[in-house]
Parts: C-alpha cells; sequence; structure tokens
C-alpha cells in the first residue's frame, strides 16, 4: 500500500470509529509506544545495542574502583545520590531493574520504617535523547568538521557522532586505560575505525587537538574526577588552546557554573557567546526537558 493509500485507510478507521471512542483513539495513537518499531531509527536500535554490549561489562553503576574521586565526591552530595549511566540505562530498563530488585528510585529516610524519598541520579554520559537533541538540533550541520570529546569516558557522544551527523573525525579524549579499551572494543565491533579516534590522554597534553577543533563537548568533565586546582588548570589551558574563532563549545553545566568557584583568569565575555537553543524543536514524546535546559552552546569569538 502507498502513502496516499495508506493515509485514506487511517482516516478511514477514525471516522468509522464511534463518537464516543474516536477521542480515546487518537489519544492512544499520540501516547502509545505501539508504534515505535516503525519509528526507531536504524541509528537509535545500533545506539542501543552498543549501550547493552557496554553494560554486559561494567557494574551496575558502570564506575570503575580507580574512580575515588568521583566516587566520594558523589558520596558527598546533600541527598543521597547514586551514579546512573544515561546511554547505559534509559527509563524502561532502569524500571525493569528496580523490579528485579537491582536498582532503587528511593531510599529510606529513617532506617527500618516505611517512609522513602527519591534518590538523586547522576550521570557522566549522555542519554540518547540528548545525543539526538545535540546532533539533531543543537549543532550545526557537521560536514569536514573535527569533534573533541573531552573526557569521552564510554564514547557516547563519539558513537551518537558518528551516527547522527556527519563530522569528517571525532576524537575522544580519556584518562581512564580501562574506558579506552571499552571504546576500542566498541569502535571496532561496529566497524566506527574511519571517523572515530580516542586518546589515551590528560587534555592538558592536546593543546593542537583543541587548537584545529570545530566542536568541543565537555560533559560533567572535571567537576567530578579533579580537584578545584586542577579543574582551574584544565579549564585555563581550554581557554588558551581554543581560539578558533566560530568553533563551537558544549557544556554540561554552564560555563558559569563550572568556573563560579575556581580561581581563574577567564572572563567569559571576552572568550564566548552563548548561543540560544530552541529546546522546544525536539518534538520526540521521550523528551525530558529538565536534561536538555542542562546543554549549553557557546560560540568562540
Amino acid at each position: 500500500m502507498d502513502f496516499v493509500g495508506a493515509r485514506s485507510a487511517v482516516l478511514a478507521v477514525l471516522r468509522g470509529a464511534r463518537a464516543g471512542d474516536r477521542t480515546r483513539l487518537l489519544h492512544w495513537m499520540r501516547t502509545t509506544n505501539d508504534f515505535d518499531e516503525f519509528i526507531l531509527s536504524n541509528n537509535d536500535v545500533v545506539l542501543r545495542s552498543i549501550a547493552e554490549d557496554l553494560r554486559n561489562c561494567l557494574p551496575i553503576e558502570a564506575m570503575l574502583n580507580s574512580e575515588n574521586l568521583a566516587i566520594q565526591k558523589i558520596l558527598e552530595q546533600p541527598k543521597p545520590t547514586v551514579h546512573v549511566d544515561a546511554f547505559l540505562y534509559e527509563d524502561d530498563i532502569i524500571d525493569s531493574l528496580c523490579e528485579k530488585g537491582k536498582m532503587s528510585r528511593n531510599y529510606c529516610v529513617v532506617c527500618g520504617s516505611h517512609k522513602t524519598a527519591p534518590l538523586e541520579f547522576i550521570s557522566h554520559s549522555f542519554s540518547l535523547m540528548e545525543l539526538k537533541f545535540l546532533y539533531q538540533y543543537a549543532l550545526p550541520d557537521l560536514t569536514g568538521k573535527i569533534l573533541v570529546d573531552v573526557g569521552s569516558r564510554l564514547g557516547a557522544v563519539l558513537f551518537g557522532g558518528y551516527l547522527y551527523s556527519s563530522a569528517s573525525q571525532l576524537y575522544g579524549v580519556e584518562m581512564s586505560a580501562d574506558f579506552c579499551q571499552l571504546q576500542e572494543m566498541i569502535i571496532t565491533k561496529y566497524q566506527f575505525t574511519d571517523r572515530v579516534k580516542v586518546l589515551h590522554s590528560d587534555i592538558c597534553t592536546q593543546a593542537s587537538l583543541l587548537q584545529n577543533a570545530d566542536v568541543v563537548v565537555m560533559n560533567n568533565v572535571f567537576e567530578y574526577f579533579l580537584d578545584r586546582l586542577e579543574q582551574a588548570r584544565a579549564w585555563e589551558f581550554i581557554r588558551h588552546n581554543m581560539r578558533k574563532k566560530g568553533s563551537l563549545l558544549v557544556t554540561v553545566p554552564s560555563l558559569e557554573e563550572s568556573i563560579s568557584n575556581l580561581q581563574t583568569d577567564i572572563l567569559l565575555s571576552q572568550w564566548v557567546e552563548e548561543m540560544k537553543l530552541d529546546y522546544d524543536a525536539y518534538m520526540e514524546k521521550d523528551i525530558d526537558r529538565e536534561a536538555l535546559e542542562q546543554i549549553h552552546l557557546y560560540k568562540i569569538l
């Protein structure tokens, strides 16, 4: 059946429904998951397959024993907080794990009672929704461009960039050898080697890479992994080397929040201009507006 015939058939079904049921039918069509198998792009399927591969290689909290500082900072949060990697664990997977008792969304306020409160979740990776917003709505056409992900961790930004953009090269810079190994495993398995490269390195040794980058992505990259002195040094290095006029910087959280408690000489008004993002442009139903509003885009002056 071609498009015209299919559209006519759908309209005929709606016209044939009883008046009292038509509203319910339209509501179901707008909100159901039953159409997902028809609208999911192959790229979405590939990213979910990658996430499954990575889940099978990591503990449920998706953190390594070597991440001592990050683990300690999570424990020091004012509200009970757990790390739930947004790329690995979409809401339906979290729900399934909660049902099996392997994960919880709540904690006991008074030990031994039934009084509970929601846990705070923190992620060091973009979710599938955030990746699609980043590449399909926030960033311009990346044909011929170089993108650098600082602290590439599990590679979500790199793999999303391979599938959702035409960037010529996607570089991940990651200090953890274990995370680099996981990324290399995915790059090889899914044949991303032509455009994706991972560097086992400190970003503060990659001046040339930053100087040539057209887009730099930084998602919760320093706060949980470096002390304040190291954070300040890293931000100063990035500001000094990311000077290509018109290049783009993506951060979570905002630059203002990232450096507000650090001793730096960075004057944001002389370095970047924030670009307004249209969060309403993302029309898919799995939107988490609060998460999208944490994404900030800047143009280098």
